[in-house]
């Protein structure tokens, strides 16, 4: 929660009339209530988002997966605008295909997002990725790049979901990330510039559609877990739905906002969808 206070003035009374103590006191006071301030509010989690319709195609009738792309707080449901983005891409069977053409505007949780269709003819594994613009975050004063990607495996075939895509950085699963049960433990390896990275944050967050599910506090809202020495990672899916793992870093290099030059985290996002077993 938020403390709230009477909107009067740190110090109070004239202040061309302030002693030495008032200053002081003033002083004090306002740090106190920018504590208190900080200590009600946690820092919102961003992903970068990329929904299929599906995450398996078993009928030609769901062939045409629709794929929905976005920046929001999925937890939360809070949407962002998301500018045009820089790169899309779907990639199977060794070949990648440039959708980026296809994007037409969308509106997610009352915000700008994307959205495209594709035919899936063939069987095997298809592997959509998104780089976006980079976003300016003024709450934590640096850009934000999330390289974010999904899996949906056609008709049977099952190979490949391992292989690196070779973006700037990237969670390459080493769980099956699709037809996977609720319950199961999810791994991963985050690679940046193609390398596994020790010690990653890596934030996790269910697409929270409908907001079937309530945070006890603001702490429980964004799960995190570290990448060991391998750069792997692990998490163990607690409900069904869609599920985001973002890992961050920062990029060696800096970009220029209003004339400073600025930090730039970088994002390795996977969403996966977990399913619970039907049940007579």
């Amino acid at each position: 929660f938020v403390t709230k206070h009477p909107a009067t003035s740190c110090h109070g009374g004239n202040p061309l009339h302030l002693n030495q103590q008032g200053l002081s006191m003033g002083k004090i006071c306002c740090a106190s209530r920018a504590l208190l301030l900080m200590w009600g509010t946690q820092a919102q989690a961003h992903f970068g988002m990329v929904i299929p319709s599906t995450p398996t195609v078993a009928d030609k009738k769901d062939a045409n997966v629709q794929l929905e792309i976005s920046f929001v707080h999925p937890m939360e449901m809070q949407g962002m605008d998301m500018a045009a983005p820089a790169a899309a891409t779907v990639t199977h069977d060794g070949k990648t295909e440039d959708i980026k053409a296809t994007l037409k505007p969308a509106t997610v949780l009352g915000h700008k997002a994307w959205q495209t269709t594709y035919g899936i003819k063939k069987p095997g594994v298809y592997q959509f990725a998104v780089e976006p613009a980079p976003y300016f975050e003024p709450a934590e004063d640096k850009f934000i790049i999330h390289y974010t990607k999904t899996v949906v495996a056609a008709f049977g075939e099952e190979e490949g979901w391992d292989t690196p895509l070779g973006l700037k950085t990237e969670i390459v699963p080493l769980t099956r990330p699709f037809a996977t049960y609720t319950g199961n433990v999810f791994r991963g390896r985050v690679l940046l510039d193609g390398k596994p990275v020790a010690g990653a944050d890596v934030e996790v967050e269910c697409y929270n559609k409908g907001k079937a599910h309530t945070a006890p506090n603001d702490f429980y809202v964004t799960q995190v877990v570290k990448t060991d020495e391998n750069g792997v990672f692990s998490y163990g899916i607690p409900w069904a739905g869609w599920w985001g793992f973002a890992a961050l870093n920062n990029s060696a290099e800096k970009m220029e906002y209003k004339g400073e030059a600025k930090e730039v985290e970088l994002g390795a996002v996977m969403w996966v969808n977990f399913a619970a077993p039907k049940t007579k």
